[in-house]
């Protein structure tokens, strides 16, 4: 190697040390060790309720659970005190689209660059975050805006939860995840639309490129779209086999938006990972999903915001006759597949209605069937299971990022107190506490 070639590589290994010792200087981790005095614990995963517990945390994560007495808080280690509370493990949404809001639908959201839904996604973070969702899954955003919204919450440049993002959805020409608001000259196409097998194996390596965890496409119409049929297929199964061969082997789960039931049915055939909504879901659907482990992701108290509110906000009169069509039967056929047995994992479609709001699907999922405690664990180890995270997140347990809520009363009695989350810690750093006040 030249003397100039050994220089230029020298000073580009001493600039990346910089780097990293400025990142750490300006985004230590939590010094010392936390203690945190739980007055009731509730274990996700039996559903037992444990009086006054000690969770250790220690580098962002979970050292320990136990009994708590003065005695076992160590010289040194900072003591919260939720002796008053219900602590729960952080939530997780595995459905929202953090870069947009409820008035962006429609030829609104034709005015909105790509930078400006950016930062909505950074207010729009911290919402979801104080919320008590630790974890969320973004399944659709415009040009990558997501991956931005990651890597700055990574960063710690902006607050937020945990993320995992698709980048732009995957859809056919003139679909639901197409932009088909805007007339033929234009030549508008949004940035994951591609058809045919070998347009959907390029997309999806191209989404991956520019930084999805995950792959989401749409197997069938929309609501909030122009000119598709929510009822209709729209991925050929051949096509949707296609995208998850490639994104299975290139370590990436797929999402797949699906209303109708033969697009619920060839997608779970696929091996998708999850059906989004599954409004029009059926018993060949469900005994597919079944046999495949397909989780379900229903999301259900959109619809009383949105039918509430959609003529105020000037949503298009065919988007808000599809909704009133299409929701109150998701609830009917959603609340048959709960009956049936199918996993289901939280998600909430925040975007649809405004984020923060997230908690208010729980009274939802268990007027439709499910005990409070099934819907607390499909936002926790049911989620975490259907991330890939189940190592990471779902429980209060040690080797688990410090990732814990707390509210007030019982949500196994009273599953609404988890709409007024009163503290909150994400990998050890205290987000909010009404507690401390």
């Amino acid at each position: 190697m030249k003397l100039a070639a050994r220089s230029f590589v020298f000073k580009l290994i001493l600039a990346s040390f910089v780097l990293i010792a400025l990142a750490i200087a300006q985004h230590p981790k939590p010094a010392g060790r936390v203690m945190v005095h739980a007055g009731k614990l509730l274990d996700v995963r039996t559903g037992k309720t444990l009086n006054d517990q000690a969770i250790v945390i220690d580098g962002g994560k979970i050292v320990s659970v136990d009994p708590f007495t003065q005695a076992s808080r160590s010289p040194g280690d900072r003591l919260i005190d939720l002796g008053n509370a219900t602590v729960l493990p952080g939530l997780t949404d595995a459905h929202t689209h953090m870069t947009s809001d409820p008035q962006d639908v429609g030829y609104e959201g034709l005015g909105i660059s790509i930078p400006r839904s950016t930062l909505v996604g950074a207010r729009n973070a911290r919402l979801t975050l104080e919320a008590g969702f630790t974890t969320v899954r973004n399944v659709g955003a415009d040009g990558y805006s997501d991956v931005a919204l990651r890597d700055a919450i990574n960063a710690g440049d902006v607050t937020g939860p945990h993320m995992l993002v698709s980048g732009p959805p995957l859809g056919i020409t003139g679909g639901h995840c197409d932009e088909n608001l805007l007339p033929f000259e234009y030549h508008d196409t949004a940035g994951g639309v591609a058809d045919g097998v070998e347009g959907v194996q390029h997309k999806v390596r191209e989404t991956i490129k520019y930084g999805a965890d995950l792959i989401k496409i749409c197997a069938t119409g929309g609501v909030l779209s122009h000119g598709d049929n929510p009822q209709a297929s729209q991925y050929t199964l051949e096509e949707m086999k296609a995208i998850v061969a490639d994104a299975h082997r290139l370590g990436r789960k797929v999402a797949a938006h699906a209303h109708g039931a033969q697009g619920i049915l060839w997608a779970s055939e696929a091996g998708v990972d999850s059906i989004e909504h599954g409004s029009y879901i059926d018993d060949a659907a469900i005994a597919e999903m079944k046999k495949n482990g397909t989780y379900l992701v229903p999301t259900l108290y959109l619809a009383d915001w949105f039918l509430a509110n959609a003529e105020q906000l000037h949503v298009p009169p065919e988007m808000i006759a599809k909704g009133r069509e299409v929701m109150p039967a998701a609830r009917k056929n959603v609340a048959h597949a709960f009956a049936s047995g199918v996993k289901v994992a939280f998600g909430t479609d925040a975007a649809v209605y405004p984020h923060g709001l997230n908690g208010h699907e729980f009274a939802v999922m268990v007027k439709l069937g499910l005990t409070p405690l099934q819907s607390i664990q499909s936002a926790t180890i049911n989620a975490a299971d259907l991330l890939g995270w189940a190592d990471k997140m779902g429980a209060v347990e040690p080797g688990k990022w410090a990732d814990i809520i707390a509210v007030d009363g019982d949500p196994l009695q009273e599953v609404t107190t988890l709409e007024r989350v009163k503290f909150v810690m994400k990998g050890g750093e205290v987000v909010k506490n009404e507690y401390g006040k």
